[in-house]
C-alpha cells in the first residue's frame, strides 16, 4: 500500500512536465505562430476534474501560484530567462483547462515539439511538478484532486524528458 509521501513523489513526477513547457523556446516570443491546434474537442470529456480545479479562473489561479514558485525555484528558474512569461502562462492555463476536461482550446506547439533539442532531465522535470503541487496548496486543491491533474499530465513526460 502506497503512503501519502510515496504517491506525493509519483505526483511530483507528473508535474514537472509542466516546468518543461515554460522551457519551449518556441514560447519565449511573440512573433512565434504556433501550429493550430489538432482538435478543439479536450482531451477528456469528463469535466469534473476541470470543476474540481476551479474551472477556468481556478486553473488560472493555479498557474499564478505555480509560476510564482517555479520564478523563485533556483533548480528551474533559468530554464525561463527567454521566455515570455505572460504568454506562457496563458499557454499553461489552456493545456491545463484542455487535460482537465474543460472548453478551451490549447494552441501551443505539441510536448514534443516545444522540448525538443532542451536535453531536459528527471530533475527538471520533477522540479516544475514540485512547484505545480506547491502551487495547488496554496490554490487550496486536495491532494486527490492533484493527483487526478497528475495521472492526466504524466504520459508527457516521455515526450518532455531526452536525457
Amino acid at each position: 500500500m502506497a503512503g501519502p509521501l510515496n504517491a506525493r513523489f509519483h505526483a511530483i513526477a507528473a508535474l514537472g512536465l509542466l516546468a518543461m513547457m515554460a522551457m519551449a523556446p518556441a514560447w519565449a516570443g511573440d512573433d512565434v505562430a504556433p501550429p493550430p491546434p489538432k482538435s478543439a474537442e479536450p482531451a477528456f470529456a469528463d469535466d469534473g476534474l476541470y470543476q474540481d480545479l476551479g474551472g477556468r479562473n481556478g486553473i488560472v489561479r493555479i498557474v499564478d501560484s505555480s509560476m510564482a514558485v517555479v520564478l523563485a525555484d533556483p533548480r528551474i528558474l533559468h530554464q525561463f530567462d527567454d521566455t515570455n512569461m505572460e504568454r506562457f502562462k496563458g499557454l499553461l492555463a489552456d493545456h491545463l483547462c484542455v487535460v482537465a476536461g474543460g472548453p478551451c482550446i490549447y494552441t501551443g506547439h505539441s510536448m514534443a515539439d516545444a522540448h525538443r533539442g532542451l536535453h531536459l532531465h528527471n530533475m527538471d522535470f520533477n522540479a516544475l511538478v514540485e512547484d505545480l503541487q506547491d502551487g495547488m496548496d496554496k490554490e487550496g486543491i486536495g491532494f486527490r484532486t492533484q493527483n487526478r491533474l497528475l495521472a492526466r499530465l504524466a504520459p508527457m513526460q516521455h515526450d518532455v524528458v531526452t536525457r
